[in-house]
């Protein structure tokens, strides 16, 4: 199968003898250089998806996936690519983004369904989408930059020797978080006004939950908010724009009353899980533990540590070192540890069998040779309810002895979880509530039993402030279990 990398050059390639790649761009009209054609968009877009699905993982709620793909195929319909077969989906994860591929793919992850609080900032952000797929924007951005295989582990910067052994992005997760420049964005912002605008909706409150978004930022730091926020201008300066916008679509539609629609579509959000699903593993007090698999182990002190559907990671600040979990293919150990050695291009120095709190296990030391000098990696495997784990902890040959003590504690330390209280954790929904009476969003918050550190979050899951007063009647977003 050709990577993306291999198309890009052909295409580059073809550019450069044949004025063919010059194509009309179907919001513009303008004439513009592509790398390739309606045909291979749509392909890299269904060979995009699935990957993507992988990943994240599909968020199963019937009803409110029904809302997304009607309103996505209303919205599509009036946009500049009518003939594209769309697919609106959304992912499990708890960040608040939304994203698309090219060829017709939207995603929304669970996280930003949970944080519009009206049906219009969701047709917004679904414009906005949209908007990215109809400018081709994907498919511009490829002739400025190439995909570059990152890393999982945010936050922490591995040393080059080590990069290698965390998985790189697929080429589909890495369409999924390309960042658009300020042009791009803003073109995006202004079709979301006028697609939102078309079909019926109040493209103003497209502009207040961008308010929210920055409200997010400033709170929990740059990484949790969508990416087509970090490339715009000021928040002042969009929020304006899209809000004269949204106000000059509606002067001229000859539209009556443009909708908003609180209350249905809280409704439609009770229940929603909100923040992490304990089910896909979580970490607390400096240890990982997975309800589902039912297993737990620790993590080093001030390590950092990502958690996805292929591999947690643990790593140091320093970055020269790594420890990761995987499910390792292969019906025994021998079998999984021979794919291990083959995967990684490792020559065995030495391996035993062993059993680490009653589980079979297989322990191994093998070497990797590079130009650079030698890297060892510690690999334990794992045999537990019908999977075989595999935790390597890698570093310099250098270094090694230096981390081995930790790798062999948090890999001597992984054992089936049997605390119930972990076992049943259940994740946070939101429960929609009416408020009684007139009164401040906080003493609605108190008069629900919220507890007070979760005042501040509650009000960005509600757009409001919690000085804000709320009528008697009008519909609350609080968490529960």
């Amino acid at each position: 199968m050709r990577t993306f990398k291999d198309i890009f050059k052909l295409c580059s390639a073809a550019i450069l003898v044949s004025l063919s790649a010059c194509a009309t761009n179907p919001v513009t009209g303008k004439k513009q250089v592509v790398f390739m054609s309606e045909a291979q968009e749509v392909a890299m877009g269904k060979q995009s998806d699935p990957e993507i699905v992988a990943f994240f993982g599909l968020y199963e709620d019937a009803k409110l996936q029904e809302f997304i793909t009607a309103k996505g195929n209303e919205m599509a319909a009036i946009s500049h690519r009518p003939n594209l077969e769309y697919e609106f989906k959304i992912v499990d994860s708890p960040v608040i983004n939304a994203f698309a591929v090219p060829g017709g793919y939207v995603y929304f992850t669970r996280g930003i369904m949970a944080h519009f609080n009206n049906e219009a900032e969701f047709a917004g952000v679904l414009g906005h989408e949209i908007g990215h797929i109809t400018a081709r924007h994907s498919v511009i951005q490829q002739r400025n930059q190439l995909f570059s295989q990152l890393g999982l582990l945010a936050g922490i910067i591995l040393v080059p020797e080590l990069g290698q052994f965390v998985d790189p992005l697929s080429q589909g997760m890495q369409l999924a978080l390309l960042k658009f420049g300020r042009d791009a964005e803003r073109q995006s912002d202004k079709l979301g006004v006028e697609y939102s605008s078309k079909i019926g909706y109040d493209a103003v409150e497209m502009a207040g939950f961008f308010e929210t978004l920055e409200r997010q930022q400033g709170n929990s730091g740059a990484s949790e908010i969508p990416p087509f926020l970090s490339t715009h201008p000021s928040p002042d300066e969009r929020n304006a724009t899209v809000e004269n916008l949204a106000r000059s679509w509606q002067q001229k539609s000859g539209i009556a009353k443009f909708e908003v629609n609180r209350d249905s579509y809280l409704r439609k959000i009770d229940g929603l899980v909100v923040g992490e699903d304990p089910n896909q593993g979580f970490v607390e007090n400096n240890t990982f533990y997975h309800p589902v698999l039912k297993i737990q182990f620790p993590i080093p002190a001030a390590w950092g540590h990502q958690n996805t559907p292929q591999q947690f990671q643990m790593a140091p600040k320093t970055g020269d070192a790594i420890m990761m979990l995987t499910f390792a293919p292969g019906a025994t150990l021998e079998e999984a540890a021979n794919a291990v050695l083959e995967k990684y291009k490792l020559t065995k120095v030495e391996s035993k069998k062993e059993t680490i709190n009653k589980l079979p296990a297989l322990v191994m030391v093998a070497d990797q040779k590079q130009e650079q000098g030698t890297i060892r990696v510690l690999s334990t495997l794992i045999q537990f309810d019908g999977n075989i784990y595999s935790m390597m902890g890698i570093a310099d040959l250098a270094k090694f002895d230096s981390y081995q003590p930790l790798f062999q504690k948090t890999m001597r330390d992984f054992q089936e979880l049997r605390d119930s209280e972990k076992l049943n954790r259940k994740p946070d929904i939101i429960k929609i509530k009416t408020v009684p009476n007139q009164m401040t969003l906080q003493a609605a918050f108190q008069h629900f039993g919220m507890s007070a550190e979760r005042f501040e979050e509650l009000s960005l899951l509600n757009g409001m402030k919690l000085t804000d007063q709320v009528d008697k009647g009008i519909l609350i977003k609080v968490i529960g279990k």
